[in-house]
């Protein structure tokens, strides 16, 4: 049986997946959560020496206080195997790419077919990501775009700010005093900079740098 538990706000939609699951024979709703920190604590709960396992969470995206994004996040932190299958009424093309991105194992629309959702749970539940046909034109137009933008629009926040500072012609060490990180943290920081740039060392990040009018010399 494949273990799952439901993760949504309104007690109407659980009811209704519990029953619609229950039809299919080979799935176990184990649990649900109308709320991230419950979510959270049943998870755990499940995940411990004799807490009954579980094979995949079924997310809904929109929730009270945190929204759905953050606790795949934190899911995927605490239980990097855990299946988590983001369940949304936004359109696919919105969120479904940041959901993969995060870790996820599919993303379906909450006017998914019955048969659909189903098929993604097993495909989740057996390590695999589920794409819907609507997801995965989303995933193609992403990649495209990455690819015809320059490198360092793909930093994240902090990593852009050691790229200044790199670029700078600080140290590993001057910016690890100045961010209050460890030097070993601004060191992967770097190689990531670099993998993104495709650059291989300070000097030809500081060209870059430059040249993409980030710094000026």
């Amino acid at each position: 049986m494949i273990r799952v538990l439901l993760v949504d706000d309104h007690l109407v939609v659980r009811r209704g997946l519990r029953q619609l699951l229950a039809d299919a024979g080979d799935i176990d709703v184990v649990g649900d959560a109308a709320d991230a920190a419950t979510a959270v604590q049943q998870v755990r709960a499940r995940l411990t020496p004799g807490g009954g396992g579980l094979d995949v969470v079924l997310l809904d995206i929109a929730l009270p206080g945190r929204d759905g994004l953050d606790v795949l996040r934190q899911l995927k932190a605490e239980h990097p195997r855990l299946a988590v299958l983001m369940l949304s009424t936004y359109p696919d093309r919105q969120f479904a790419v940041r959901c993969l991105r995060a870790g996820a194992a599919g993303y379906l629309n909450k006017t998914v077919d019955p048969d659909e959702l189903t098929a993604a749970l097993r495909k989740a539940a057996a390590g695999g990501v589920y794409l819907t046909a609507s997801a995965a034109e989303a995933l193609a137009v992403s990649l495209h775009e990455l690819r015809d933008r320059p490198g360092h629009e793909g930093l994240s926040q902090r990593e852009h700010q050691v790229f200044r500072l790199l670029a700078q012609g600080q140290s590993v060490g001057q910016i690890a005093q100045a961010l209050s990180l460890s030097s070993n943290t601004v060191s992967t920081y770097r190689a990531r900079i670099l993998e993104k740039t495709g650059t291989r060392n300070d000097v030809e990040l500081a060209l870059y740098a430059v040249r993409q009018r980030i710094v000026t010399v």
